[in-house]
């Protein structure tokens, strides 16, 4: 993937990495199978990924990963998923201390509920419930998220590094506590 996108562009000047798998599961119902898997998703497909990619961001860049605010605390059925944005969380500012000094800058963002397909699919008294503890009141467009990754891949950051940067609509600013109105 990485040489075909070399040879299509003729560079590569920032990866983006952002894939994952949610796990959600009460933890005495996890399986070992289901571990593995989201962690392969979330966490070895980001180590993976950055490795091929090392040579092209040595000479020219950085890297952003997504992760989610979820790797910023515990949910309570969400130790899977908890665990794997965790693991990616702190391995964003463990590459941008080793590779800051060879010009390679890694930053991460970590969105909060987000409108996508990937979330259509989550029962809405749970977005509900959700949503209730976002101060905006609402979940994030693609586009927002978005955005933020642009800046933190730009040149408008290029003395950011290290840092995971949560896209959150003030839910971590607020403690996960419901808006006083």
């Amino acid at each position: 993937m990485v040489a075909a996108t070399d040879s299509a562009f003729g560079r590569i000047d920032v990866v983006v990495n952002d894939a994952g798998l949610s796990l959600t599961s009460a933890f005495e119902r996890v399986t070992l199978t289901a571990w593995r898997a989201v962690m392969a998703a979330d966490v070895e497909s980001v180590v993976l990924v950055t490795q091929a990619a090392l040579t092209f961001l040595l000479a020219r860049g950085g890297s952003v990963n997504v992760a989610s605010v979820a790797g910023l605390g515990g949910d309570a059925g969400m130790s899977g998923y908890n665990a794997a944005e965790g693991a990616l969380v702190d391995l964003t500012p463990s590459l941008a201390v080793e590779f800051a000094d060879r010009g390679v800058r890694v930053n991460a963002v970590a969105p909060s509920l987000t409108s996508t397909d990937a979330t259509a699919d989550i029962p809405a008294e749970d977005v509900a419930e959700f949503l209730r503890r976002i101060p905006m009141g609402r979940a994030a467009e693609p586009a927002e998220v978005a955005d933020v990754i642009a800046f933190l891949a730009g040149l408008d950051a290029r003395f950011v590094t290290g840092v995971v940067l949560p896209v959150d609509g003030g839910l971590r600013a607020g403690s996960g506590q419901p808006p006083r109105r």
